[in-house]
């Protein structure tokens, strides 16, 4: 029979429940449990793929081509497991279900409501999760803060769901922030204490606290917040500032969180073996050695987590190398009003970053050119291979304006053009071309001796392509084709005359794993560190 955590926020978004979430499923899993997550995203819009970066951070897509939030990306990580569509629930997918159930007269004379049609929904998806999965145990993390409007009917079902499960089946994790003030040298617990107020006045008691902190709570603040919110003391911990968010599995299970998680849920504990774990983290947190410079250049670098999956796989690969990298984020608009030799000159490897539109394209463009002519280790992820096809067009084959219909649809060049799939295409939201796709590999090429396979699967997220018609000038002229899909579409390509030029049409940085690095970010790394 599934059991159920679910993990709740407070005081603020963006407090770490993710991260919480994403430990407590290691911690479960290295105790022998089948563990899998659940992000609910209490927004109206179906799925993610039509934000903004700059909104919610960076669209995670998953095995079965969902969009989904980044959370997702934690999960997979830490766990080492693939997530899927049914691993992610909106508002928006609840809202869409219960209105298609009442158009087909599922409903018929009923007055359909919050409760019970949107909760009983809501309810439907997270069990399936568990059936389908054949979890021991699953994670539910409820996104927002407790008190926001949105979340309330997701907060509502999780409260009916420990009603309607058996006797310790569905316990809450609660993760609020304690305020540290560096004048007085206090840990304010008010607003913490605040946030379970607002649980218990919606009928939900916590059965964990864990606090969000800058630093390590002492006994006295542990006893004070079980005081005003019913938690006995030893089932409160505490998540202060580490150097990596690797390291937060470790902090709650030296806490004995596993153990109080599994004692609530009447379930036999065991020692979970953190070896492997705690020689990446250590890896990870090394401040001593080979340091690696890389300029990320992209459109959303004023926000980091726009390109965290990316930011991951470069700490992964550098973990297995033992080297420390340094990394430079690099506006792409900042490079078209300037020399780009100025900031990239400073920099051992350059990495274009995927976004689509136009802005900033033609100072990617300039970092590829820079990258190609002065032998730079070069990476492009999805936008940063039709973007290096633009470069050498215009400046190898001398098609001066080539381009992509993306950005200019009156090119006399469209070197890089809509897939043909898409020319039908009428709606935005999950119509593109998604999820894992089989690439296969060229013998002899940088691409096959990475992989060390004939064919791999890698996810994608885009709508555009190098043009066929422009693929004979394209190799005839030196540019490799090393990786293409069943259908032929171009999937790698490369330089064989460079220290190490490659850029892929897919995104490679969301199967990379702390102990299993994607191969593109460790062939990336490796060329830097033997120049």
């Amino acid at each position: 029979m599934t059991k159920y955590v679910i993990v709740t926020g407070g005081v603020l978004s963006s407090v770490g429940k993710g991260t919480v979430s994403a430990s407590i499923g290691l911690i479960l899993k290295n105790m022998g449990f089948n563990v899998s997550v659940i992000k609910v995203d209490p927004y109206i819009n179906v799925d993610a793929g039509t934000m903004n970066p700059y909104m919610h951070g960076e669209v995670f897509v998953t095995e079965d081509g969902a969009e989904t939030d980044l959370d997702l990306g934690h999960y997979e990580r830490f766990l080492n497991i693939n997530m899927s569509k049914h691993n992610n629930i909106t508002a928006g997918k609840v809202y869409f279900e219960v209105i298609r159930k009442e158009r087909e007269g599922k409903y018929i004379g009923q007055t359909v409501q919050i409760i019970p049609h949107v909760t009983d929904e809501i309810k439907s998806m997270v069990r399936k999760v568990a059936e389908v999965e054949k979890a021991d145990i699953v994670i539910v993390e409820i996104g927002g803060t407790v008190g926001d409007i949105e979340s309330l009917p997701f907060l509502e079902a999780m409260r009916e769901l420990r009603l309607e499960e058996d006797e310790h089946s569905v316990i809450f994790v609660h993760v609020a922030l304690v305020e540290y003030l560096s004048v007085t040298g206090e840990l304010k617990t008010k607003p913490l204490q605040h946030s379970v107020q607002e649980l218990r006045r919606i009928g939900i008691q916590p059965d964990l606290v864990v606090a969000r902190s800058i630093v390590e709570l002492d006994d006295d603040t542990k006893k004070k917040i079980a005081l005003f919110t019913n938690v006995r003391p030893e089932y409160i911990f505490s998540s202060y500032d580490v150097q990596t968010a690797y390291e937060v599995p470790l902090v709650l299970d030296k806490q004995g969180m596993g153990e109080k998680l599994l004692n609530k849920l009447k379930l036999p504990a065991s020692t979970p073996n953190f070896d492997e774990w705690k020689k990446f983290v250590e890896a990870v947190k090394r401040k001593e050695g080979r340091r690696v410079k890389i300029a990320l250049v992209g459109k959303y670098t004023k926000l980091k987590d726009s390109y965290l999956s990316i930011k991951e796989a470069i700490y992964h690969a550098s973990a297995a190398l033992g080297v420390i990298p340094e990394l430079l984020w690099i506006e792409s608009s900042d490079l078209e009003k300037e020399n780009p030799e100025h900031l990239l000159k400073q920099t051992e490897g350059i990495i274009v970053l995927p976004g689509f539109g136009s802005r900033g394209t033609e100072g990617k463009i300039k970092a590829i050119h820079f990258a190609r002519t002065n032998n730079v280790p070069f990476l492009g992820i999805c936008y940063g291979l039709q973007l290096a096809v633009v470069e050498f067009a215009r400046n190898v084959l001398g098609l001066h304006q080539a381009n992509s219909t993306e950005i200019d649809p009156n090119t006399p060049d469209p070197v890089i053009t809509l897939l043909d799939e898409q020319k039908k295409v009428t709606q935005f939201g999950g119509t593109m071309r998604l999820g894992a796709q089989k690439i296969n590999l060229v013998k002899d090429t940088l691409a096959h001796s990475l992989y060390e396979a004939d064919s791999v699967y890698e996810r994608h997220r885009h709508r555009y392509e190098v043009n066929p018609s422009y693929v004979d000038l394209l190799q005839k002229n030196g540019l490799t084709i090393s990786g293409v899909s069943e259908d032929g579409l171009v999937e790698i390509i490369e330089l064989k005359d460079h220290r190490f030029f490659l850029a892929t049409q897919a995104h490679p940085e969301f199967k990379s794993r702390p102990l299993k690095p994607a191969p593109m970010f460790l062939g990336f790394l490796k060329a830097i560190i033997m120049s």
